[in-house]
């Protein structure tokens, strides 16, 4: 009796035990492997069968007060500079059906959101090079039908702005010719992954040029 029953725990071991052991393992390796491409296939599913839109807003700060200031000029000092995340402003293009909110930072909490302007340029005012990424499924789909000489209009707490589209051009995502953050007047460029409607990161990005036309200048920053 005592080597039948020692004849069934090996077996048990054998192909009980053994086999679910293995298959937790199998499991746990392949949730491993495949979890970035199964959340991203999750959210993709969720943002188009859901009925209601997701709410994100509890997420970041709004900082963005309407103004009608007209001025030429605003000191630096009456300026509530914004920080990562915050919103700061509106972006819209009326002829193209595109508006969206204006973050400062260009990662997910602002383009989930909106629009977002890259830490490393600059803010509307500066007389510098603003760089403004956006989703292109969702706030910036409607530049693919942007044309030049189309008004952008950008409102913040402080000034609302206005830039004339020059033109728009496609570069690799790693093109750094695409933009000039060194640039000596104020411009604006707004970019997002191309082709458009296309889910996930692409190999190419669209971008829209625009000079100002009118705004407030930003003075004594350096004082």
């Amino acid at each position: 009796m005592k080597k039948s029953s020692k004849k069934i725990d090996k077996n048990i071991k054998k192909f009980i035990i053994v086999p679910i052991v293995m298959c937790i393992v199998m499991c746990i390796f392949t949730a491993a492997v495949f979890y970035p491409n199964i959340s991203f296939a999750v959210s993709i599913g969720n943002m188009f069968l859901s009925d209601k839109q997701v709410d994100y807003s509890k997420s970041y700060e709004n900082i963005f007060v309407p103004t009608d200031n007209n001025s030429d000029t605003i000191d630096a000092s009456e300026i509530e500079f914004p920080s990562i995340n915050k919103q700061f402003g509106e972006i819209r293009i009326d002829k193209r059906n595109v508006y969206a909110k204006l973050f400062f930072g260009d990662g997910s909490v602002p383009l989930r959101n909106g629009a977002g302007v890259y830490a490393g340029s600059f803010i509307p005012g500066y007389g510098k090079t603003i760089l403004v990424a956006g989703h292109n499924n969702t706030y910036f789909n409607g530049l693919k039908n942007v044309k030049k000489g189309d008004v952008v209009k950008v409102s913040t707490s402080y000034g609302n702005y206005e830039y004339k589209v020059t033109s728009t051009k496609i570069h690799n995502a790693d093109s750094k010719k695409s933009y000039d953050l060194k640039a000596d007047k104020e411009n604006l460029i707004l970019y997002t992954c191309y082709p458009f409607d296309e889910l996930g990161l692409t190999e190419k990005r669209f971008f829209v040029y625009a000079d100002k036309i009118s705004g407030p200048q930003i003075v004594g920053l350096y004082d």
